[in-house]
């Protein structure tokens, strides 16, 4: 079951206090052992204690628990419900404590934030999200822990999402960051740099970022891409996807499993978003001046832009090499390109910092560069509590060095594409301005140039380069630089 699957257990953002309209076909009613509820608390403690990923551990422990429908709709729904919403249950449930929250046990937290969830974002009654949840508390972290689960979620119950939010955000005038910060459950941080980079002030209000903000607590639609040469969109839509707005060869599922589909199964597509495909795409529009006979894959882990790469190498007369620094991440790399047209595709275990290549080889270079995944906040809705305000900063020179030993791949004429999956300034344009000021043999091409198809793309200086918005352009916000090395 995909997270992006639809439920029918998710109410509107505003609205009716929880609970009003009844409870949708039984979801509400504990089956034995209730296996959602258990599977949604594994995967949320396993996300604050293992820093494990949802949007991975999450399908596994479905199939392996063997869970399904219904089931699997509801566990998908309090998983990544209860994720995106974390900071603003957290700030109801700090006024409903007897002690800061930090000092309540790390098992009992992720109970808590289920019950929050339930009762103020979901139709199930509140009677019914509180007995459940506290039954839950019971199973996983003893009868005493369950008591105080039990008196906390009854506080939480007393008011709806609406109400709460006018007792604990600031003052929106006053503050419109931390306003934010707690309506829209982000940390501060994370909205001043996402103004930062929209190029919003306070004063402003933050009209645009609240935009942005709304955008990532939306569940959004698996976006699937075919694979050039091995299979088309046609198939997709034949199966129930319908074609993207944008790039060629994207679709997107509107409900249901991507693991199901026959095309997907056999390699021949695979899930990426299609900002993904775009900034892949762009790079292979640039004319590289010469010859164009080998293309490099920097930082390609876990190969879903290699494997784009690959295929169109393989529709002309290129070739890639797909490089990826982990050996278990090349060997994902490796099933990416497999079977490219003409095997134009293969993947190395290779470090872009210490280069296995010799210099100025490559007519192309990918890098998509290690960032703080802020740009993925919708699909990945726990990165937003799990970097901090000096995360950026740390990942810089990683950042930069990986851009200066692209450059010093790509010969004279070719082309280099700089990509994050992040729109965060300090890992984009501070990173491609100090690697232009620091030689005097790259040109920043104009990007957005590249993908004229696609409105309010132009960002930076001179609009030379490419930022995707998930507000603006239903994906992740992606962000691309070109340089040609002279």
């Amino acid at each position: 079951m995909s997270e992006q699957s639809r439920s029918p257990y998710r109410r509107p953002r505003h609205g009716s206090r929880p609970g009003q309209g009844g409870a949708q076909g039984g979801a509400a009613q504990a089956k034995p052992r209730d296996p959602a509820r258990r599977v949604a608390y594994d995967v949320l403690r396993a996300v604050d204690q293992r820093d494990a990923y949802a949007n991975l551990l999450l399908p596994a422990l479905l199939n392996e628990r063997g869970i399904s429908g219904r089931d699997a709709a509801l566990a998908t729904e309090l998983t990544y419900g209860t994720l995106r919403l974390q900071g603003t249950y957290d700030a109801i449930m700090e006024t409903c404590v007897d002690r800061t929250l930090a000092s309540v046990d790390a098992e009992v937290l992720p109970v808590l934030r289920l019950g929050a969830h339930q009762l103020l974002s979901t139709k199930i009654p509140p009677h019914a999200a509180v007995s459940a949840t506290v039954d839950l508390a019971r199973r996983v972290v003893g009868h005493h822990r369950a008591r105080f689960a039990n008196a906390v979620l009854r506080k939480v119950a007393a008011r709806d999402l609406d109400a709460w939010t006018e007792v604990i955000a600031p003052d929106r005038a006053v503050d419109p960051s931390g306003y934010l910060s707690v309506v829209h459950s982000h940390p501060r941080w994370v909205v001043k740099e996402l103004a930062r980079a929209l190029g919003e002030r306070s004063s402003t209000g933050l009209v645009e970022t609240e935009r942005l903000l709304v955008a990532h607590n939306e569940r959004p639609k698996v976006t699937l891409m075919a694979k050039p040469g091995r299979a088309t969109v046609a198939d997709l839509v034949a199966v129930g996807a319908e074609p993207t707005p944008y790039s060629p060869f994207g679709a997107q599922l509107p409900e249901g499993d991507p693991g199901t589909i026959r095309e997907i199964r056999q390699g021949r597509a695979a899930v990426q978003d299609e900002a993904s495909q775009l900034v892949a795409l762009a790079l292979t529009r640039v004319d590289v001046h010469g010859r164009d006979e080998l293309w490099l894959d920097m930082c390609a882990g876990p190969g879903g832009k290699a494997g784009l790469l690959a295929s169109l190498a393989g529709k002309g007369e290129a070739r890639l090499v797909a490089s990826e620094v982990q050996p278990a991440r090349a060997g994902l790399v490796a099933r990416a390109v497999h079977r490219a047209p003409r095997d134009a595709g293969r993947a190395i275990a290779a470090d872009g910092t210490r280069p296995a290549w010799r210099p100025g080889v490559f007519d192309r270079v990918l890098v998509d560069a290690p960032c703080t995944g802020l740009g993925a906040l919708r699909r990945r809705p726990e990165s937003r509590w799990r970097r901090t305000e000096n995360s950026a900063a740390d990942l810089a020179p990683l950042q930069h060095d990986l851009l200066v030993n692209a450059v010093e791949a790509v010969r004279p004429g070719g082309v280099v594409a700089y990509v994050t999956c992040s729109p965060h300034l300090d890992e984009t344009d501070g990173v491609v301005r100090r690697v232009l000021a620091e030689r005097d043999d790259l040109t920043l091409l104009r990007a957005a140039d590249l993908l004229d198809g696609v409105p309010d793309l132009a960002a930076g200086e001179d609009g030379r380069y490419v930022q995707f918005w998930p507000h603006r352009h239903g994906t992740d916000a992606m962000f691309l630089a070109l340089l040609r090395r002279s």
